[in-house]
């Protein structure tokens, strides 16, 4: 038996990890590193990396690592470091309406409060988050949902020094906000922006923040997921939910405190802000989610100026096609788009002459509204999915301007010109609604995504999707309908959850594999809403139906 001999393994172990974190465009080698693998290819020409070689039945000797080749990726972490490090500030908030220990969203909050460290006990009405220095003349960056709120905010530098700092913008629905403090400009090192637009999944991602208050903490992973679409808040206001679009995935381990920090590329550039985590414990669990630089780019230099940002407006609510909804509507199952459920009387969509749903159809057992336009394209660009359709908005389009959608109306395409107008900065119940939407939708779990390593611990393949139902409050609506919680210990990230019961794979029958996914959703539907969950339940797929309660 033989096999062929490509390159060595020490290089090829390397060159793997460097081409996962960079681009094309991207990839440069540092001095030592280059002289390194130079000087291993002229000791394995290209002759010779081909060459055939018997596989001998005795085990080969350890290859020898080469020490250039780890000393020049330590290196270049520790340039990143020392680079970036002195721009990234943690921030002390005093008075939020919201007391709490170390702030981070959860994105599934619907289990009682978990301490997220028990050593660390800030007095109370305080809590901590992480920023980011602008510009020279004092703007700093962070999470929107670290200030807000706050009577005082201060701000500690890498070298301990403390200033006070005001609030200058905020923009809850993108979860920025920036603050200025008033320091010398020499004292200030502005951070490199890098481009969010660019990434792919793989590339290395460096974040460096405030976990728990620990100042400075700088954790490597990759790019998990790209395009991912968040709440863009926490659903206690009454109104349409917004969404955050483009949101990066990473699995740089980002725990409570590094909401506001950075999350950067190789070349020690910003491609996000760090924002929110999803797990079950409010700790690490190799799924936290990122504000692209895309977004940073186009907000902060108008919260700068204004104190606000204006986000361009439809005025609809709806959702992604799926097959059984296109079926019910007579169309091919194959057709995709964005299906109008409700618009909001006077908006821009009600005044194009846009459609909403006005008829109901039962679809496993749930009602469900159908009839709507589908919205197929904007601006000639597919739209396949409601997150299609969010993303363009956030990204092409201005307050005022007008564009041009491709809709299916009774099956028939046609074309409607909308004029885009100013997001309302109050929330506005959209009166075609039940009243129950406008309250927070409870489902009653503790809920997280299923990983590889989730997945194999309960003999599932490793590329099984859902989120797993961890813990199930009793008297939940969870709880009504028997929803079964784990039952077998399993660490994550240091921390103990209960692995073993329901995985919810479908919601009305649209794949939703992260609980940020499933938490947009519930809110979309409302409190009273109905809502048909697909289940795996001891590798038997069941479909529960569950009506929504509101939020305790």
């Amino acid at each position: 038996m033989y096999k062929k001999i490509r390159l060595t393994p020490v290089l090829v172990i390397f060159l793997a990890v460097l081409a996962a974190a960079c681009s094309p465009s991207q990839f440069v080698l540092p001095a030592e590193l280059s002289e390194t693998v130079n000087s291993v290819l002229e000791r394995n020409p290209a002759s010779e990396i081909t060459e055939e070689q018997p596989v001998s039945d005795e085990p080969s000797p350890a290859t020898p690592v080469e020490p250039g080749l780890l000393a020049a990726y330590e290196n270049t972490l520790i340039n990143i470091y020392e680079q970036v490090n002195p721009s990234v500030v943690n921030i002390r908030v005093v008075g939020q309406a919201l007391p709490s220990t170390i702030q981070m969203p959860e994105l599934f909050p619907d289990h009682p409060q978990i301490p997220e460290n028990p050593n660390f006990q800030p007095p109370n009405n305080v809590s901590l988050g992480s920023g980011f220095v602008w510009d020279s003349e004092g703007h700093i960056i962070t999470n929107n949902h670290v200030v807000d709120g706050a009577q005082k905010i201060e701000v500690t530098f890498s070298d301990e020094s403390v200033a006070s700092a005001e609030l200058v913008g905020s923009d809850p629905d993108s979860d920025l906000a920036v603050i200025k403090v008033d320091v010398p400009a020499e004292n200030l090192k502005p951070v490199q922006m890098g481009d969010s637009d660019s990434l792919r999944v793989g590339q290395l991602a460096i974040a460096i923040g405030n976990p728990f208050g620990l100042e400075g903490t700088m954790t490597v992973g990759i790019v998990s997921a790209l395009g991912r679409t968040l709440p863009a808040s926490d659903g206690m206001t009454a109104g349409p939910v917004y969404s955050i679009p483009d949101v990066i995935q990473t699995d740089a381990p980002i725990n409570p405190g590094n909401s506001g920090g950075v999350l950067l590329n190789d070349m020690g550039e910003v491609i996000g802000v760090t924002a929110a985590i999803e797990s079950p414990v409010r700790a690490n669990a190799g799924v936290g989610f990122v504000i692209p630089a895309s977004i940073v780019h186009r907000v902060v230099p108008e919260l700068i100026t204004s104190g606000s940002y204006e986000h361009p407006y439809l005025g609809i609510s709806g959702t992604s096609l799926n097959p059984d909804l296109a079926k019910a509507m007579n169309l091919g199952e194959d057709q995709r788009g964005a299906l109008v459920a409700t618009i909001v009387s006077g908006g821009p969509a009600d005044k194009a002459g846009l459609r909403g749903s006005d008829k109901q159809v039962v679809i496993d057992g749930m009602d469900m509204q159908v009839g709507g336009d589908v919205i197929t394209a904007i601006d000639g660009n597919a739209v396949y999915d409601m997150d299609d359709l969010i993303a363009y908005l956030s990204a092409k389009t201005e307050v005022n301007q007008k564009v041009t959608l491709t809709v299916l109306r009774d099956g028939n395409p046609q074309e409607i010109e909308v004029t885009l107008e100013v997001r309302p900065m109050e929330r506005v119940q959209n009166p075609s609604l039940p009243e129950e939407s406008a309250r927070r939708a409870w489902l009653g779990i503790t809920g997280l995504a299923l990983t590889g390593d989730l997945a194999e611990a309960m003999d599932l393949p490793a590329d099984q999707q859902g989120v797993l139902v961890v813990e199930v409050q009793p008297g939940s609506p969870a709880d009504e309908v028997g929803l079964i919680p784990g039952d077998t210990p399993f660490t994550v990230g240091g921390q103990e959850i209960m692995i073993g019961g329901d995985v919810i794979l479908q919601v009305d029958g649209r794949d939703l594999s992260t609980v940020p996914e499933l938490a947009a959703y519930f809110q979309e539907v409302g409190a009273g809403g109905q809502v048909a969950l697909t289940v795996l339940r001891d590798g038997k797929t069941i479909t529960v139906e569950v009506t929504l309660g509101e939020q305790p």
